[in-house]
């Protein structure tokens, strides 16, 4: 009887006279467009000038005089948020996903001196779960309201057999733009300019590999109260948004009096402590980091006694408490950090850029306050 139901069943899948139709093959239109409608509210609250925020062309379109440009220069940027997405996934958390991706999008722009205008978003699934890529979107649109930028479009793409069952992943796309001068250039760095730090607001969307195998190591379930808080669950410590930057230096530039008087600015993204700064600065120069300047954030505490991670080996893949680094002349620092300080940052001088003496770009000055 069994042989015989399970014959049936795969003479009707392959009974070519049969019409097949999308949603048998996986992907259910219906369910696309009613996605649309979801985020249609989360959209038009992201509207400015210059952009409507609408949906449903084939194209977006942004005036950029109609956003006070005069001789504007584009600056564009695209990233998206790693694996953590796997522990939004398994604790069910996935709104604060959105802010990631608009951040790490909107500071890469921020650090050119290119205030964002817009930003598009790409989501991928196996199986479309309007749920999720509702919340999702929401998260998007939040990112986009704290960085003063129009959610102008999307892709949503269903596409069973890519993706397994539960699973997604996201792209961001970032333009920003700024009058042709007024680019934040690294050239105008030299030694004695003072490094200020912006306050991380977590791991941000980096070294989410190495945190989740940590984890595993522990045995802690994401849903596990966090060792290290009483606040909050582990999943949703380490599922902290990454703070955007935006309104702070627009501050910071407005206080100085212009962009000039930032000499340098780098994002702590992937490469952490080691890689980024130097990306800021010129190439005959080197910063030389006080890490006893700041207490390292708990969070990254606990991964580092946990994982058994070596201190280099966390400057390197983590941003241990650092956002940003902004380098300035020393009589600008403290109106700089005011400035951050009235944009609810912590914010510090981290060190100082000096000649180079050898290859190394980013000399880390008491890494033993971290053991």
């Amino acid at each position: 009887m069994g042989n015989t139901l399970k014959e049936a069943i795969i003479s009707t899948e392959n009974n070519k006279d049969i019409p097949l139709t999308y949603s048998a093959a996986g992907v259910n239109i219906d369910e696309g467009d009613a996605l649309i409608d979801d985020i249609g509210a989360d959209t038009r609250r992201t509207a400015r000038p210059g952009a409507d925020a609408a949906l449903g062309g084939f194209g977006a379109m942004f005036d950029l005089k109609a956003a006070g440009f005069n001789d504007p220069v584009l600056v564009a940027a695209t990233d998206g948020v790693g694996t953590k997405l796997e522990i939004a996934r398994a604790s069910g958390h996935h709104r604060g996903l959105g802010i990631d991706l608009v951040a790490m999008c909107v500071n890469d722009v921020l650090a050119q001196g290119a205030l964002p205008l817009f930003f598009l978003d790409y989501y991928a699934t196996g199986k479309l779960d309007r749920r999720i890529a509702a919340d999702v979107v929401a998260g998007i649109a939040d990112g986009c309201v704290l960085a003063g930028c129009a959610l102008i479009g999307g892709e949503t793409a269903e596409m069973p057999g890519v993706y397994p069952d539960g699973g997604y992943d996201l792209a961001g796309f970032c333009v920003g733009a700024m009058e042709r001068g007024q680019m934040i250039d690294p050239s105008r760095t030299r030694a004695g300019d003072i490094a200020i730090a912006i306050a991380s607001s977590g791991a941000h969307a980096n070294g989410f590999s190495l945190i989740r195998k940590i984890v595993e190591r522990t045995g802690l379930d994401w849903n596990d109260p966090a060792p290290f808080t009483q606040d909050n669950t582990l999943g949703k410590v380490l599922l902290e948004p990454t703070a955007i930057y935006v309104t702070a230096i627009r501050d910071v530039i407005a206080e100085l009096g212009g962009v000039d008087h930032i000499h340098g600015l780098a994002h702590i993204t992937g490469g952490g402590l080691i890689e980024n700064p130097p990306r800021a600065f010129r190439e005959e120069l080197a910063l030389e980091l006080d890490l006893s300047t700041w207490d390292m954030p708990s969070v990254f505490r606990w991964l580092m006694t946990e994982g058994a991670v070596p201190a280099l080996e966390m400057a390197r893949v983590f941003n241990t408490g650092i956002g940003m680094l902004i380098y300035v002349e020393e009589k600008d620092a403290d109106k700089a950090m005011n400035a951050i300080r009235a944009n609810g940052h912590d914010t510090w001088i981290a060190g100082r850029l000096v000649n180079k003496t050898d290859e190394e770009r980013v000399l880390l000055n008491g890494l033993d306050s971290w053991s």
